[in-house]
């Protein structure tokens, strides 16, 4: 049996199709109702490719290796139980950057393991992988650190950032050369190293928190990256398929974030998106120019329009899982729905703070897959929709974006809350949103204002509506 597995042919079979089950998983998690199926797939494939590695005679000591699985599986373990699920965009962050970690790690074992002794595609790769692996380490912690509040949200910017990084991306690029063409040289490796950590963190601060999503997404393409430049300094073949399934399918999400907002991944990169915020009037009522006003509602308000009505539509945002708040909205639902109402949850694409956000939380407040609508889908519902029952979203339901082209989000794909009969919205404050701008939803004359905590406020209606 060793000798069988011993055999690089049956080897590569296995890693073959674990390479076909990584893919078949992947396709699967673009439905929330098969991601579970998903996930357990590329769960067995990763299985697979680890057993045939440790099988396969190339490892001398099992001892670190055993320790590391024990690590890691404990923190995996305390991770699944202790991190709630509002912050799974920060797991999400700090797991990409600890595949990039992996990666640049990797390099410099192998550079320093045979010094000298390394052709030139293989130092290629080796520097490659150190430096796409460092960018995406130190970027992923300053997004991390971002959704964490450990820092500012808000964008960071200063004189002649953008030439300066260019400066530093350079200076990279050459010492990698000279290092390829004399792999003796352990100085400029370590240049290379110590330039792809600032770059990782200069390229992420000047991004804003409304841009989380799609930094989220081009960070875990560049993780998939130097997976597969790891995988030529190993010569794995698994390694190699997966980190361009991961470093492919994270490039096509990126785009498709970036499309949800109409706006290119240079824009977002580059662009400094919310460096300018307008002042946001206080609670209460709040004058704007053109006229309307914000009108404060309360609870007996909210209850007598949803007593009469016959459709509403949840449109969930970043202040529903700030709020912790998935557990209420099903719960608000449900009782609407044994009321006779059509319920529908509208999901925006870059609502929350990773892809996906929404979904996850309400999924995992058991709200059905099958109420939950894209944008595309739910859009030309509103104007059929008695309630549209916004839930501490802010700039993807601003009309702003289709009706004001001055406007920073002008031409940005948005909800069409608006066109609702009724607009109800739970926020905190008049606070805007990560854009900077005012929302012109809440100044409509079909808008309702019930200010608080939105977990308070729907707990409250919930109660409201069953003692009736």
């Amino acid at each position: 049996m060793r000798n069988f597995l011993l055999d690089p042919t049956y080897q590569d079979a296995v890693y073959l199709f674990a390479a076909v089950l990584f893919i078949v998983g992947i396709r699967m998690l673009t439905s929330p109702e098969t991601a579970p199926r998903g996930n357990f797939l590329s769960a067995l494939a990763m299985l697979l490719a680890v057993g045939i590695t440790l099988a396969s005679g190339r490892i001398a000591d099992f001892r670190w290796i055993a320790l590391g699985v024990a690590v890691g599986a404990a923190i995996g373990i305390l991770a699944s139980q202790l991190v709630k699920m509002t912050a799974m965009p920060q797991m999400v962050a700090l797991y990409n950057g600890l595949g990039g970690a992996a990666s640049a790690l990797v390099a410099v074992s192998e550079f320093l393991r045979q010094p000298g002794a390394l052709d030139y595609f293989l130092t290629t790769v080796i520097m490659l992988s150190l430096f796409v692996g460092a960018v995406t380490l130190t970027g992923s912690l300053v997004a991390f650190a971002k959704l964490q509040e450990l820092i500012s949200g808000k964008p960071v910017a200063f004189p002649l950032q953008h030439p300066l990084n260019l400066v530093f991306l350079v200076a990279a690029v050459i010492c990698g050369v000279l290092v390829v063409l004399d792999a003796e040289q352990l100085r400029l490796f370590a240049a290379v190293a110590a330039l792809a950590l600032v770059l990782g963190v200069l390229v992420v601060i000047p991004i804003g928190g409304a841009d989380m999503p799609v930094v989220i997404a081009l960070l875990n393409s560049y993780s998939g990256v130097a997976v597969s430049f790891t995988g030529f300094v190993l010569t794995n073949n698994v390694l190699i398929i997966t980190g361009a399934l991961v470093g492919a399918s994270g490039l096509f999400l990126t785009n498709e974030m970036c499309k949800a907002m109409n706006r290119s991944i240079w824009n977002v990169l580059f662009g400094g998106f919310g460096l300018t915020e307008s002042g946001a009037p206080a609670a209460g009522v709040a004058e704007i120019p053109g006229g309307g006003a914000v009108k404060p509602y309360t609870i007996e308000d909210a209850v007598t329009v949803l007593e009469n009505s016959d459709s509403v539509i949840f449109v969930p945002g970043y202040g529903m899982a700030a709020a912790r708040a998935q557990h209420q909205v099903r719960e608000l639902g449900d009782a609407l729905e044994q009321r006779g109402l059509d319920v529908k949850y509208a999901i925006h694409p870059v609502a929350g703070r990773m892809p996906g956000h929404m979904n996850v939380l309400l999924a995992e407040a058991n709200v059905s897959y099958d109420l939950l609508k894209d944008m595309d889908e739910i859009n030309k519902d509103f104007k059929m929709t008695d309630v549209a029952l916004v839930i501490g979203a802010n700039d993807v339901v601003n009309p702003a974006a289709h009706e004001d082209a001055s406007s920073p989000i002008y031409g940005m794909p948005v909800l069409n809350a608006e066109q609702a009969r009724t607009v109800m919205v739970l926020k905190r404050s008049m606070n805007p949103g990560f854009a900077g701008i005012e929302n012109m939803l809440f100044y409509r004359d079909n808008t309702m204002m019930l200010f608080g905590d939105a977990r308070s406020t729907l707990s409250k209606l919930v109660d409201s509506l069953s003692q009736d």
